[in-house]
Protein backbone atom coordinates (compact mmCIF):
# COMPACT_ATOMS: atom_id res chain seq x y z
CA UNK A 1 0.00 0.00 0.00
CA UNK A 2 1.69 2.99 -0.98
CA UNK A 3 0.85 6.70 -0.15
CA UNK A 4 0.73 9.44 -1.96
CA UNK A 5 3.55 12.40 -1.69
CA UNK A 6 0.33 14.97 -0.93
CA UNK A 7 -0.71 15.25 2.50
CA UNK A 8 -0.92 11.40 2.97
CA UNK A 9 2.65 11.40 4.37
CA UNK A 10 2.94 14.05 6.77
CA UNK A 11 1.18 12.93 9.32
CA UNK A 12 3.13 9.70 8.72
CA UNK A 13 6.48 11.31 8.79
CA UNK A 14 5.08 13.43 11.99
CA UNK A 15 4.30 10.34 14.07
CA UNK A 16 7.47 8.47 12.81
CA UNK A 17 9.68 11.58 13.96
CA UNK A 18 7.70 11.95 17.55
CA UNK A 19 7.72 8.08 18.33
CA UNK A 20 11.50 8.53 17.59
CA UNK A 21 11.74 11.17 20.08
CA UNK A 22 9.61 9.18 22.66
CA UNK A 23 11.88 6.43 22.22
CA UNK A 24 15.43 8.43 22.58
CA UNK A 25 14.06 9.99 25.58
CA UNK A 26 13.47 6.82 27.43
CA UNK A 27 16.66 5.53 26.79
CA UNK A 28 18.10 8.33 28.26
CA UNK A 29 16.77 8.45 31.38
CA UNK A 30 18.16 5.41 33.04
CA UNK A 31 21.29 7.14 31.81
CA UNK A 32 20.26 10.34 33.95
CA UNK A 33 19.02 8.49 37.01
CA UNK A 34 22.97 6.47 36.76
CA UNK A 35 24.28 10.08 37.12
CA UNK A 36 21.96 10.83 40.35
CA UNK A 37 23.22 8.04 42.14
CA UNK A 38 26.59 9.28 41.88
CA UNK A 39 25.91 12.66 43.41
CA UNK A 40 23.53 11.31 46.55
CA UNK A 41 26.82 9.68 47.76
CA UNK A 42 28.01 13.64 47.62
CA UNK A 43 24.41 15.33 49.03
CA UNK A 44 24.47 12.59 52.27
CA UNK A 45 28.22 14.08 52.96
CA UNK A 46 26.84 17.44 53.05
CA UNK A 47 23.63 16.63 54.32
CA UNK A 48 25.80 15.18 57.83
CA UNK A 49 27.93 17.89 57.71
CA UNK A 50 24.49 20.12 57.78
CA UNK A 51 23.09 17.93 60.60
CA UNK A 52 26.55 17.84 63.10
CA UNK A 53 26.31 21.45 63.17
CA UNK A 54 22.86 21.76 63.98
CA UNK A 55 23.50 19.01 66.44
CA UNK A 56 26.20 20.96 68.17
CA UNK A 57 24.16 23.87 68.07
CA UNK A 58 21.08 22.35 69.76
CA UNK A 59 23.52 21.21 72.18
CA UNK A 60 24.53 24.78 73.18
CA UNK A 61 21.04 26.25 73.30
CA UNK A 62 18.01 23.30 74.42
CA UNK A 63 14.97 23.84 74.46
CA UNK A 64 13.33 21.47 76.98
CA UNK A 65 10.09 19.99 77.37
CA UNK A 66 9.10 21.80 80.24
CA UNK A 67 10.08 25.21 78.47
CA UNK A 68 7.48 24.24 75.63
CA UNK A 69 4.83 23.60 78.05
CA UNK A 70 5.75 26.57 79.84
CA UNK A 71 5.30 28.17 76.58
CA UNK A 72 1.76 26.38 75.61
CA UNK A 73 0.58 27.33 78.96
CA UNK A 74 1.28 30.85 78.49
CA UNK A 75 -0.55 31.23 75.59
CA UNK A 76 -3.67 29.12 76.79
CA UNK A 77 -4.45 31.09 79.77
CA UNK A 78 -5.10 34.55 77.96
CA UNK A 79 -6.57 32.49 75.07
CA UNK A 80 -9.17 31.04 77.46
CA UNK A 81 -9.91 34.67 78.83
CA UNK A 82 -10.37 36.25 75.69
CA UNK A 83 -12.83 33.08 75.20
CA UNK A 84 -14.52 33.55 78.26
CA UNK A 85 -14.79 37.84 77.73
CA UNK A 86 -16.22 37.22 74.16
CA UNK A 87 -18.71 34.61 75.39
CA UNK A 88 -20.09 37.02 78.32
CA UNK A 89 -20.12 40.13 75.65
CA UNK A 90 -21.74 38.15 73.30
CA UNK A 91 -24.47 37.00 76.07
CA UNK A 92 -24.74 40.58 77.21
CA UNK A 93 -25.67 41.32 73.72
CA UNK A 94 -27.85 38.41 72.55
CA UNK A 95 -29.86 38.27 76.27
CA UNK A 96 -29.55 42.00 77.50
CA UNK A 97 -29.54 44.00 74.66
CA UNK A 98 -26.35 45.93 75.44
CA UNK A 99 -24.61 48.04 72.44
CA UNK A 100 -20.99 46.22 72.72
CA UNK A 101 -20.72 45.22 69.86
CA UNK A 102 -17.25 46.94 68.61
CA UNK A 103 -15.88 45.42 71.69
CA UNK A 104 -17.38 41.50 71.03
CA UNK A 105 -15.44 42.09 67.54
CA UNK A 106 -12.63 43.15 68.51
CA UNK A 107 -12.48 40.43 71.63
CA UNK A 108 -13.27 37.97 69.05
CA UNK A 109 -10.44 39.05 66.96
CA UNK A 110 -8.12 38.86 69.25
CA UNK A 111 -9.31 35.41 70.79
CA UNK A 112 -8.78 33.62 66.90
CA UNK A 113 -5.53 35.36 66.61
CA UNK A 114 -4.33 33.89 69.61
CA UNK A 115 -6.01 30.37 69.22
CA UNK A 116 -4.15 30.09 65.25
CA UNK A 117 -0.72 30.90 67.05
CA UNK A 118 -1.50 28.43 70.12
CA UNK A 119 -2.43 25.51 67.30
CA UNK A 120 0.35 26.53 65.05
CA UNK A 121 3.09 26.48 67.89
CA UNK A 122 1.58 23.12 69.31
CA UNK A 123 1.68 21.12 65.80
CA UNK A 124 5.32 22.44 65.12
CA UNK A 125 6.56 21.69 68.90
CA UNK A 126 4.67 18.51 69.75
CA UNK A 127 3.30 16.75 66.08
CA UNK A 128 5.76 13.78 65.78
CA UNK A 129 7.34 14.34 62.37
Amino acid sequence: MMLSSRGGSVPYRLACWLITAVLLLLCAIPIARADDNGQKGNSAKVMKAFEQQASKNNIDRPLTIQKKHLTMFLLGVPLLILLLITGALGIAMGIYGKQVFMLHMISAGLTITLAFVHAIVGVIWFYPF
